[in-house]
């Protein structure tokens, strides 16, 4: 690895990770006009939803490595049972955790119609199904090699 002081602008990988979450959150963006018919800029800021971004930037950043230093390297091994890891927890905890929420909001509408006690609604959309899993991790593979290509 000859590149270690290598600038953060100049860090391919990096960049590519970036794009690759950027690119599944614009997805989600148009996915949203297209089937509510409403433009919401706040989509950037959530999880959750088709297609992972979490998978995007774990898939584009190990591509991206592999493509640049190898993929028999260490750093490419590294990236992919990071990769491996961050797209388990996307479809199995944080959709647990999503579940989880989903009920608790539902205690919470009912005890609030009874006006008995009141607290916050929680964020139902955590996690991710296989699919959107998936589909996240295409995005990130296509941007990874796409970054490859054009700065090589």
């Amino acid at each position: 690895m000859n590149n270690i002081n290598i600038k953060w602008y100049l860090n391919i990988p990096l960049l590519a990770a970036l794009a690759s979450w950027t690119m599944a959150q614009t997805i989600k963006l148009i996915m949203l006009i297209f089937k509510k018919g409403k433009f919401d800029f706040s989509i950037y800021f959530s999880t959750g939803g088709m297609p992972s971004a979490h998978s995007a930037v774990a898939t584009g950043l190990a591509t991206s490595i592999g493509l640049y230093y190898g993929f028999g390297s260490g750093l490419f091994a590294l990236s992919t049972i990071f990769a491996f890891i961050v797209m388990f927890d996307a479809q199995s905890v944080r959709k647990s955790v999503g579940m989880q929420a989903k009920i608790l909001n539902q205690i919470r509408d009912e005890i609030f119609e009874k006006k008995e006690f009141h607290f916050e609604k929680l964020k139902e959309l955590l996690g991710h199904t296989r699919l959107e899993v998936f589909a996240g991790m295409l995005v990130g593979i296509t941007v990874g090699y796409i970054f490859y290509l054009f700065f090589k």
